[in-house]
């Protein structure tokens, strides 16, 4: 991070100083909510949490070196070498801040969202931006209120292009990281499932995600997936201009030729409006056609030729727990265990049932934010195992996968197990792994599956 005046903190946030610190050029250095992260002269924002409040904290991190800190509460002591920014919100004052600080790089943001496969498109595109530019990019889960401004604090004169990825549970979530931001491009993935247990329906969902397009600047552009009738539907009814893209419909942005590799990944023709190209994309499923038009899209937006759109794609590294292919011994597992909903645990099935190997395993558990539909949901995932084809084993875990179970068991799945939780779950594995086996491990983030990903590496046969 650049440094920032306690002038410049002031006039963001609005706040007010306490005690007798004057010394308004005194700098910033870094932005931290953690009281154990500290660095000298950084600033540190006290939140109220449901779990915790920084506010008990402030002390330690002025001991620690912090500078000063935004707080809304007056502490019971000041030091007069320590500035404090009194504000009615510091979780708002983050934000304030990181939009000042945003103001100081002029350059073009591409904002991204959507129910599923918005961290992979955000590290695609970011992939293929960065074979021609320098791209700040979202880290991990940083894509909501907290995590947007975080990431800005990233920024530094180096940077050519921000690409951000902006996730919601409820209205004006999006609405609020737009803002921050004012996007150059949006990206909109589709529209799913996911939160519908908050929005209601998926026409609510679109109508929280439209969010994204509320602070667009003029001549933006909105790139989204043809495939989506609802997103299909935004047609002439958006500022920006739009591109689509799919196989579907004859979008300017098409794939064809579409061929799976196996755990190489995947092949397909590209064309788009000013060329047509092969290229294999190193990660799994025939839904990644999604991610590498959109990221030839904005490339081509952004004046990329031919050469640097396949040499970013070709660069792609998923996120951790998105699909990464993991090779154990004899094992091969398919580790997706970050988040589920309903279309990506359909996208996740079709990949394994595609994959080789001498059994194919599915390891699924419970969904969440599906509110009254939860359990309709997840027995059509355990359906749709049965149907894509050439599951051989299924392993339900949790408490809403048990009608993941049950519908596995209706669609004939040929070996279908349930486990009420981990600790089960790892009884019944020995059972399942085996040389040759591919293991595909999948749930929402709250049921850490990666738990079960480490007993498949433990159990997995020696090569």
């Amino acid at each position: 991070m650049e440094a920032m005046t306690v002038r410049e903190l002031l006039e963001a946030t609005g706040g007010v100083s306490l005690g007798g610190f004057s010394h308004w050029e005194k700098t910033v250095t870094s932005v931290e909510t953690d009281s154990r992260a500290i660095h000298p002269d950084a600033l540190f924002v006290a939140l109220r949490g449901e779990r915790t409040d920084g506010h008990r904290y402030i002390a330690t991190a002025l001991e620690s070196g912090a500078a000063g800190c935004l707080t809304q509460e007056v502490p019971e002591t000041l030091d007069n070498d320590k500035f404090y920014i009194k504000v009615p919100d510091t979780m708002v004052a983050i934000g304030q801040v990181a939009r000042a600080y945003k103001a100081r790089f002029p350059i073009p943001v591409v904002g991204i969202t959507g129910s599923v496969g918005k961290t992979t498109t955000k590290d695609m595109v970011a992939s293929v931006l960065g074979s021609k530019y320098r791209v700040l990019k979202t880290e991990g889960n940083f894509n909501n209120e907290l995590g947007l401004p975080l990431t800005l604090f990233r920024l530094s004169r180096k940077d050519e292009i921000c690409v951000l990825e902006m996730g919601m549970n409820h209205f004006g979530e999006i609405d609020y990281l737009t803002s921050l931001v004012c996007p150059d491009v949006a990206v909109m993935t589709n529209i799913g499932d996911s939160h519908i247990e908050n929005l209601g329906s998926r026409e609510n969902i679109l109508k929280a995600k439209s969010e994204i397009f509320h602070y667009m600047k003029p001549g933006s552009l909105a790139v989204l997936n043809g495939d989506d009738p609802l997103l299909r539907g935004l047609e002439g009814k958006i500022t920006p201009s739009v591109l689509f893209c799919g196989a579907d419909n004859h979008p300017p942005y098409q794939a064809k030729s579409i061929q799976q590799l196996g755990a190489q990944g995947m092949k397909c023709t590209v064309h788009t409006p000013k060329r047509t190209f092969d290229v294999t994309v190193p990660a799994l499923g025939s839904h990644m056609i999604y991610p590498v038009l959109m990221s030839c899209a904005i490339g081509e937006h952004f004046g990329l030729n031919e050469e640097e759109l396949i040499q970013g794609i070709h660069a792609f590294v998923p996120t951790k727990m998105r699909m990464n292919v993991l090779h154990q011994g004899e094992v091969t597992i398919l580790d997706d265990a970050y988040n589920a909903n309903p279309q990506s645990m359909g996208a996740a099935l079709e990949v394994l049932s595609q994959s080789g190997g001498t059994k194919r395993v599915a390891i699924l558990g419970d969904m969440f934010e599906l509110g009254s539909l939860g359990p309709e949901l997840h027995y059509g995932v355990g359906e749709y195992a049965g149907n894509v084809g050439n599951i051989d084993i299924l392993l339900a875990v949790g408490e809403l996968a048990r009608n993941i179970y049950e519908g596995a068991k209706a669609a004939r799945v040929p070996a279908v197990f349930y486990a009420k939780d981990k600790a089960e779950a790892k009884a019944i594995l020995p059972k399942l792994i085996q040389p040759g086996a591919v293991v595909l491990a999948k749930a929402s983030r709250g049921m850490a599956f990666e738990e079960l990903v480490r007993e498949v590496r433990r159990l997995a046969p020696e090569g």
